[in-house]
């Protein structure tokens, strides 16, 4: 990879917090789910809850020919959503919530969109030409 140290290391707690995130996700909606009536539904809400994981990985698997505002918001937004899930899905599980079901259908779609939107205006943004100041312009 290219880049800096800062970058590197960015990357590597990305990744970490990426792994954790995803473990720790996948526990609690395990835990929650424990005692449903419906045990075949587990498999389809881990998959569900796992996917902005995957997504975030293959996301990282092809940004090292991205821009690097662009690969340092996805790094970022890739904290702010392993950080996110751990704390919202923790609190569903082990919090007063009676009903825990909607808290893991509504955070995987939050959970594409937010580093979606991020890296594209970061991507879109670091290819538009600097604007000239009055100074440049003659």
């Amino acid at each position: 990879m290219t880049g800096n140290s800062f970058e590197q290391r960015l990357r590597r707690a990305a990744m970490t917090a990426l792994a954790a995130g995803a473990a720790g996700s996948l526990g609690f909606m395990l835990h929650a789910g424990r005692r449903t009536g419906a045990p075949i539904l587990l498999p389809i809400f881990a998959i569900w809850v796992l996917s902005p994981f995957a997504a975030l990985a293959a996301a990282d698997a092809r940004a090292k020919r991205w821009p690097l505002p662009a690969r340092t918001t996805l790094y970022l937004t890739t904290l702010l959503v392993a950080v996110a899930s751990l704390a919202i899905y923790g609190v569903a599980d082990l919090g007063p919530l009676t009903r825990k079901t909607p808290v893991f259908v509504a955070v995987p779609p939050l959970s594409w969109a937010i580093p979606a939107i991020a890296v594209s205006i970061a991507a879109l943004t670091s290819r538009r030409p600097p604007e000239l100041t009055e100074r440049d312009s003659g």
